[in-house]
């Protein structure tokens, strides 16, 4: 399974390709792109590997993380999943941009197929597993993959910190027994992606988080 992640948009956010390299199918995670620069970033990178995007894979339906995925979509005819309890968030995706102040053109996005926790997705030969982590927003999902020892963890746990509760539906306690119950459980050597910053593992997180 190869992965592949860009850093996109003001807010430094982390996308990432995942695709199989026999079959070519491949799944995007949260992305970002604000830009006409970065949307011809990733299909430059989808046509040069002959990728075929099979789905869109939302952690959270956070602006910073959704803005590209509809005309991703519609480029590539892939779903976008996420998780149904997030799905204001993406009615309400121009209140968010007006929020923070942005001047780019967006519409509502919704949701093509619903995601919960307990469902798997293949990719060639990989599971991923859905685990559902609210805190950071009421349909916080994180995507495990066992074979390769990948967590994509949105903005719930990064390199040493944890994701910001004080936007809508955020919840701190909720947040914590989120990464308590559901990620700090997984493997030691496990590589979280998180949805801003470098990677880390769990056994760092475990050792070294202050917020843990």
């Amino acid at each position: 399974m190869n992965a592949t992640m860009m850093t996109v948009n003001p807010f430094g956010e982390n996308m990432y390709i995942l695709w199989d390299e026999a079959s070519r199918d491949a799944v995007v995670v949260d992305p970002g792109m604000m830009r006409d620069a970065e949307r011809e970033m990733v299909n430059k990178m989808i046509t040069e590997n002959s990728l075929n995007v099979k789905h869109i894979l939302l952690t959270h339906m956070h602006l910073d993380h959704i803005t590209g995925a509809r005309w991703l979509a519609d480029q590539t005819g892939a779903e976008v999943c996420a998780c149904a309890l997030d799905a204001p968030l993406g009615r309400d995706l121009k209140s968010q941009v007006e929020e923070f102040g942005l001047s780019i053109e967006c519409d509502a996005l919704t949701i093509d197929h619903n995601l919960a926790e307990g469902d798997i997705l293949t990719l060639g030969d990989e599971t991923i597993q859905v685990l559902h982590v609210p805190g950071h927003s009421p349909g916080g999902l994180a995507f495990y993959l066992p074979k390769s020892g990948l967590l994509i963890s949105g903005d719930t746990i990064f390199n040493g910190s944890v994701g910001r509760t004080d936007l809508w539906g955020g919840d701190m306690a909720q947040l914590i027994n989120s990464i308590r119950e559901k990620i700090l459980p997984l493997p030691d050597e496990t590589v979280i992606a998180s949805g801003h910053g470098p990677t880390t593992t769990i056994a760092d997180e475990k050792r070294c988080n202050p917020f843990l």
